[in-house]
């Protein structure tokens, strides 16, 4: 489904992403690992359009979308949720989900499949999104990159400041997506439980090269979680 190629990125004199090369196939969670400051996500920002690649091939579902706008890539079938959650606080939990929507004809619903997710959203319509908690934030900036049915899931660090009981509503999530097949999911992730309870392929990143890859049942064995404390 996504397959980067060669991507290079640089801020200023600094080489942040170098020769990035990898594949997030459908049917798959791919989990993207690293400290802080190792490039992560600025290389979800040139996925996602909102910086540009210096060099190297962005291929998602068969198409070069490399020049691509953010919006085209939204359009084509990319869901982001960046760090941090960025959902519209002022606006009504049933409107930010309804935003998920922008690429869809006017009056199409909000998919049912959200709800029997994240039940509390249901609970919450008409509150404000900035009157959640951070976990129920975190449900809703999910659920609202859900709802035009993306053929790709971009999460990042989706675990940061949440009670571990949402969690594990989370996890739970993406592993039914994972299951159904029809999407492929790219994580990023330090926490590495979570991560690997999730993973059917790791990618470990370090100062903007991957340097070390393999199956998720393979985490412990190749030591990822010592090399992430290291």
């Amino acid at each position: 489904m996504l397959t980067v190629e060669n991507l290079n990125q640089y801020y200023g004199g600094s080489h942040i992403l170098r020769d990035l090369s990898f594949e997030a196939p459908t049917g798959q969670v791919t989990c993207l690992l690293g400290r802080n400051g190792v490039g992560k996500t600025t290389l979800l920002k040139c996925l996602m359009g909102l910086v540009p690649s210096k060099t190297g091939t962005i291929t998602f579902d068969g198409k070069n979308i490399t020049p691509a706008a953010s919006h085209a890539r939204v359009k084509a079938g990319i869901g982001y949720v960046p760090q941090g959650r960025e959902i519209f606080s002022r606006l009504t939990v049933e409107e930010n989900l309804r935003m998920g929507l922008a690429t869809k004809p006017g009056g199409t619903p909000i998919p049912e499949r959200i709800f029997e997710m994240f039940p509390v959203l249901r609970e919450m319509m008409k509150r404000r999104g900035g009157d959640l908690s951070g976990g129920q934030q975190q449900q809703l900036a999910i659920g609202r990159a859900l709802a035009f049915g993306p053929k790709l899931l971009i999460l990042d660090e989706p675990t940061e400041g949440i009670q571990p009981s949402i969690i594990k509503d989370i996890e739970r999530a993406i592993r039914v997506l994972a299951e159904e097949g029809s999407m492929a999911i790219l994580l990023v992730e330090q926490y590495y439980d979570f991560a690997r309870s999730l993973a059917d392929q790791y990618l470990l990143m370090e100062r903007g090269v991957i340097i070390k890859h393999g199956a998720g049942a393979d985490m412990e064995k190749d030591g990822v979680r010592e090399l992430l404390s290291v």
